[in-house]
Parts: C-alpha cells; sequence; structure tokens
C-alpha cells in the first residue's frame, strides 16, 4: 500500500539520534537530502505544493537546519522552485524539450566520434585508456541506485568528448547536460539501470581502442536512445503522482 502523508516521511529514528557535530551532522544532512529528493521525484508531493518545513522537520526528526539545506540544495538540482519569499515548492518534470535535448545531444556527442574518422583527428588514446579504467574500477565497485549517477554518468560522456579534441562541442555537451540533468536523474533509480549504463559505457569505450568507430556510434546510439525511454516513462510516472495527489484530501 502506498503510504499516506502523514507516514511518508518515516525513517529510522535511530539515524538522527547522533550530535549534530562533525561528520554524524553531514551523514544526517545527507541522508535528509537523499531522502527528500526521492520523494520528490517519486511525485509523493503534489506539483505547486509548498513544502512544509517545520512539518517535514517533525516527520525525519531532525532540526529544520538539515531540511533547509535539503531544500536549497534539491532547488539547485532544479527539482524545486523558489518564491518570491523564499519558501520552496514542487518543480513538475519538463519533458516538453526533452526529446529535441536528447537528439541535440546525441548529434554532439556522435560527432565527437565521427570527426575521428576524418582528416588527421584522433582521440587522446591517454583519456580514453584513463576513462576505461575508472568505469571498470565503478563496475567493481558499483554504487547503489541513486539519482547523483547522473554526475559519474554526466562525466563519463564529456571525457569521451573531450578526448576528441574538440572543444567547443564539449562545451555545447556540458550546456545540454544541465538543462535535461533534472529529468534524467529519474535514469538511475534502479540497479538494473546502473548496471546496463556501466556495461553500455565500457563497451563504448572498447570499441573506440580498437579504432572501430562505427561500432562505437551505433552502441553510443543506442545507449542514449534507451537512456531517453526510460526516463521519459519514468518522469511521466512521477507526473501522474503528482497530479493523483494534488486530488488526494488532506
Amino acid at each position: 500500500m502506498k503510504p499516506g502523508p502523514s507516514t511518508i516521511f518515516t525513517m529510522d529514528s535511530e539515524l538522527y539520534t547522533e550530535s549534530d557535530t562533525g561528520r554524524d551532522a553531514r551523514s544526517r544532512r545527507e541522508q535528509v537530502y537523499s531522502q527528500l529528493r526521492r520523494l520528490v521525484m517519486a511525485g509523493h508531493f503534489p506539483y505547486g505544493q509548498r513544502l512544509a518545513e517545520e512539518r517535514i522537520a517533525e516527520q525525519l526528526q531532525v532540526s529544520r537546519t538539515p531540511v533547509r539545506e535539503a531544500m536549497v540544495r534539491l532547488h539547485a538540482d532544479r527539482l524545486l522552485h523558489r518564491y518570491a519569499d523564499g519558501g520552496f515548492y514542487i518543480a513538475e518534470p519538463d519533458l516538453i524539450d526533452l526529446r529535441d535535448l536528447y537528439e541535440l545531444r546525441l548529434t554532439l556527442e556522435l560527432r565527437g566520434l565521427s570527426r575521428a574518422r576524418e582528416s588527421n583527428y584522433q582521440h587522446d588514446v591517454g583519456i580514453i585508456e584513463a576513462l576505461r579504467d575508472r568505469w571498470r574500477s565503478i563496475r567493481d565497485n558499483q554504487p547503489e541506485p541513486d539519482p547523483s549517477f547522473v554526475e559519474l554518468d554526466e562525466s563519463f560522456h564529456v571525457t569521451l568528448s573531450r578526448s576528441s579534441g574538440n572543444f567547443a562541442i564539449t562545451e555545447t555537451l556540458e550546456t545540454v547536460n544541465a538543462r535535461i540533468r533534472p529529468v534524467r536523474m529519474y535514469d538511475f533509480l534502479t540497479v538494473d539501470r546502473i548496471t546496463l549504463s556501466i556495461a553500455e559505457h565500457l563497451g563504448i569505450l572498447e570499441a573506440v581502442l580498437i579504432k572501430d568507430l562505427v561500432l562505437a556510434e551505433n552502441r553510443l546510439r543506442d545507449h542514449i536512445g534507451a537512456s531517453m525511454d526510460v526516463v521519459e516513462k519514468r518522469a511521466a510516472h512521477a507526473i501522474t503522482q503528482m497530479a493523483l495527489n494534488r486530488r488526494t484530501p488532506r
């Protein structure tokens, strides 16, 4: 059964009985941020609803400070909007331009690969090998599903682009990434998507290292296309949940 408004913030109180200093305080802030982010992305709050700082702090059995800090971070993540008086409310995932931006992203990344098939352009092998070693390490110590995995994923694609030597393409890619990041977070909420993304990254790098750039392009196209499909479905589900909660009596 889906938790109701009075229970969705219930967490293990043992996590929140430590002193508010040093490592314990940092851990508490991260716990609050992660929990609130997941609830926002799951659509537990209606779009446009002001988040009640005091109520959330009471439900989580923490002071208002880590809750306020979490909201500020979620605003920076573009998951929350801010009222003029400083309060926060839920930002509905923006799917309107998603396909266009994914198309632009794919075009930029494919160009980074294809230019190495033209003239004297070559990928920086040192960068590619270091990137491969990093993602092998990530594969061997796979992180838990979490929206923040989007940062690792972006770093892969930006570094791959940078290895092609066209920094204008890379800068434009970073701009596109920033625009779609709030929605792309929905891609990394399950183990299977983390596992598959890591494997696909390594497959792309292996193709580049053996200089089979057609294979690399095909693998990149499949990788980005699959990601877009997952993101659209999960973000649309979150929007539906927001609409349902908007009609739920409180």
